[in-house]
């Protein structure tokens, strides 16, 4: 399996356009000490060849260019390196970019039903793209493996599993359901397993027995502490409230992955105002010395 973190920063990017948290300064003045990020996604493959995405985020298009074989062949005018596209959430900035994909002309988009019955009614992103483009909705049923199938219904060699966790549906949805927010298991057909869980709000015994069963880790790297936000005094809300397990703390997720059996352990989603972003801060050594990875754009990981 292949798999290509495309964006590991949460919503906004890093550095945010609005944002001059002490990062954000950082990654605009001396970009060396705090790289830039776009909004998280990744890319699967169990052949190199055809792709998974997981989640389309507003900088879609940049970040589909990090895909291999985006090069058509000589004689293709239309060509499309995704051959379908899966959502753990209907959060904006994993689903604005189904918006841009309207282009590719037919898709296929595998999301939970809670999920995709926020991007019908609430958000309406499903019908725009669908004016434009044929979608084929492929249902993510909690804890039951399915095939992924990419154009003309062709599997591609990966099945997902998708499993609850903690978190909230999106302020603008009209209800909210199990399978709201999930994490995703991606085996493909020699056995080798991904979990990427970009949003969870808490380390239960469902999420820690899936993270124990993945050679990959890709986890919730959004914030470093609960409060954050409000000791930054731009929310009054803290990363629990928020659907996000804090990394620090006895209580936070740092201390259950340095245990992972998982020979790569990877934070993704990482918010703005994480202190982990900045290379050479305390807190970003103490993610090294746990022997986790703080994730950039464009690694890649062949297991």
């Amino acid at each position: 399996m292949r798999v290509i973190l495309l964006g590991t920063a949460a919503g906004g990017g890093f550095p945010q356009w609005n944002c001059w948290c002490p990062g954000c300064r950082i990654a605009r003045s001396d970009p060396a000490r705090a790289h830039p990020r776009t909004q998280s996604s990744i890319a699967v493959s169990s052949d190199g060849q055809r792709w998974l995405l997981i989640n389309a985020s507003p900088d879609v298009r940049e970040q589909i260019a990090r895909i291999p074989g985006g090069r058509p062949a000589r004689d293709e005018i239309r060509h499309v390196p995704v051959d379908a596209v899966a959502v753990t959430d209907a959060e904006l900035d994993h689903t604005i970019g189904l918006l841009v994909l309207r282009e590719a002309r037919a898709m296929t988009v595998y999301a939970t039903g809670a999920a995709t019955a926020v991007l019908e009614r609430d958000s309406r992103i499903l019908p725009t793209v669908q004016a434009f483009a044929t979608v084929t909705l492929g249902s993510l049923v909690l804890d039951a493996p399915v095939a992924v199938r990419g154009r003309a219904g062709v599997e591609i060699g990966l099945t997902l599993e998708a499993f609850a966790v903690a978190g909230d549906a999106p302020r603008f949805a009209s209800v909210a359901g199990p399978g709201s927010t999930v994490g995703l298991m991606i085996r493909d057909r020699s056995g080798s397993t991904a979990v990427y869980i970009p949003g969870c709000g808490a380390m239960d015994a469902v999420v820690t027995q899936r993270l124990r069963r993945a050679d990959l880790v890709l986890f919730d790297g959004t914030f470093w502490s609960d409060d954050e936000l409000v000791a930054l005094g731009v929310s009054t809300q803290h990363a629990r409230a928020m659907g996000h397990l804090p990394i620090s703390g006895s209580e936070g997720s740092l201390s259950e992955l340095a245990t992972l059996p998982a020979s790569t352990r990877v934070y993704t989603h990482i918010n703005n105002t994480n202190p982990i972003l900045i290379e050479d801060s305390p807190e970003r050594r103490a993610v090294d010395a746990a022997g986790v990875v703080v994730g950039a754009d464009g690694m890649a990981f062949n297991f």
